[in-house]
């Protein structure tokens, strides 16, 4: 599956501290190490439905993590995901008289384009289920193999993964069972199917049905289940073990936990990351915003509407933390318009001004979990007071390209 076209990353002198990132399975922020070449898997959409501002701040977080560690001398080999076949695609498509096919290939298409308006730094693998089918079906096979996977008896091909066969689950959420069931319930999970071994255990294989799309394998007519994929696309493209498995709040459970469970019965290495990062939701007149509310601000409808993309992106830095639920409103939207004025204007200036000591503030910032308000805010006041017009402009053009470098924002 092809990818959105890659974004220029301007080198900046120097670097700022080490990363130290929030890691749900110690529930602190830590530092993120990497060993010259930093891997990152972020789970990526199931292609139902438009790109919201929700999407928009996930991606957004883990660009940032991108450029911090880019910008502090580490490789980064980036994979994404998307989850082109599942149960919410299929039904939508359905429910709208259009192929499967056909809806993930168009919302997919459309999360590109928001993705590249945004100037998210694209992922060098962007895979779909459906090309990698063959790994998934090899994965099962050893599951079964080592005794963590199982046949439902009812005929219906399914495969089950078996929670008890993972002494660490549990780890990466730290949620108790009552919260494990109650999210499982709420997020795609099935605890109430009859013949499970428990009622936690995730589907790793749907067998066929009627109306259903399906792919012939060892295992029976079939396709995957939903976690099965982000473990078996991270493990064949980044390897046993990566830096950081990161995706929304949402996702801490149970897709991160189950995804982990499946990877490290897969090759006994643990942890599977090291660090699980999760951003936090984006809320739209006081409710979360998602698809099934259907409470949505769209990136694609702003933009049409004559938004500048970087405001947008400007927006979702200085709304507050990233691992917060936060509020979008149209207040906030302006407030990002007035701020790109007057970053476009202070670097526009000729001017003399030392940016050395703003640009250490804005890498500490960025360092220390990705405050990115904090980042913006110390870029906000050295605009305020740049002198008029100088003899030099190599303040402005370094400026530029360190919001460039480490914010993303084309000014």
């Amino acid at each position: 599956m092809r990818s959105w076209p890659d974004v220029c990353v301007p080198a900046v002198a120097g670097s700022g501290p080490p990363l130290r990132l929030f890691d749900s399975s110690t529930e602190s922020v830590r530092e993120v190490r990497a060993d010259g070449t930093a891997t990152m898997y972020v789970c990526g959409i199931t292609p139902y439905d438009a790109t919201h501002l929700g999407h928009a701040a996930t991606y957004l977080t883990f660009d940032m993590v991108q450029r911090v560690l880019r910008d502090q001398g580490h490789d980064v080999r980036y994979v994404q995901n998307v989850t082109d076949v599942d149960d919410p695609l299929i039904e939508r498509a359905h429910r709208d008289g259009i192929g499967w096919q056909e809806l993930a290939e168009r919302e997919t298409d459309l999360f590109r384009s928001d993705m590249e308006a945004l100037r998210i730094i694209p992922p060098q693998e962007y895979l779909g289920v459906v090309e990698t089918i063959d790994d998934v079906v090899v994965a099962i096979e050893k599951l079964l193999v080592n005794g963590s996977a199982y046949r439902l008896e009812d005929g219906t091909g399914d495969i089950y993964f078996d929670v008890r066969a993972d002494e660490r689950f549990g780890y990466v959420s730290g949620y108790d069972e009552n919260q494990m069931l109650e999210f499982f319930a709420e997020r795609g999970g099935d605890p109430d199917r009859a013949g499970k071994r428990n009622r936690l255990d995730p589907l790793l294989w749907k067998g066929a049905r009627d109306g259903d799309p399906s792919w012939p394998s060892s295992l029976g007519a079939g396709r995957p289940g939903w976690h099965i994929e982000c473990a078996v696309i991270a493990l064949t493209r980044l390897g046993e073990q990566i830096t950081v498995q990161g995706g929304g709040s949402d996702l801490r459970f149970p897709h991160h936990e189950m995804s982990v469970a499946h990877a490290e019965s897969l090759t006994g290495v643990v942890p599977f990351a090291g660090h699980y990062c999760q951003a936090g939701m984006i809320g739209y007149d006081g409710t979360k915003m998602s698809k099934s509310l259907g409470n949505l601000v769209l990136v694609s409808t702003l933009t049409a509407g004559g938004v500048d993309p970087m405001a947008i992106r400007l927006a979702l830095l200085q709304q507050g933390h990233f691992r917060d639920d936060r509020e979008w409103t149209d207040e906030l939207l302006r407030e990002a318009e007035r701020t790109l004025v007057e970053w476009r204007e202070a670097v526009s200036r000729d001017r003399g001004a030392d940016i050395t000591a703003t640009l250490v503030h804005v890498r500490d910032r960025l360092a220390d979990d990705l405050d990115t308000a904090g980042a913006v805010d110390a870029i906000s006041r050295w605009a305020k007071t740049v002198p008029g017009p100088g003899d030099s402009a190599d303040a402005g053009l370094s400026m530029r390209t360190a919001i460039d470098a480490l914010l993303g924002i084309a000014l």
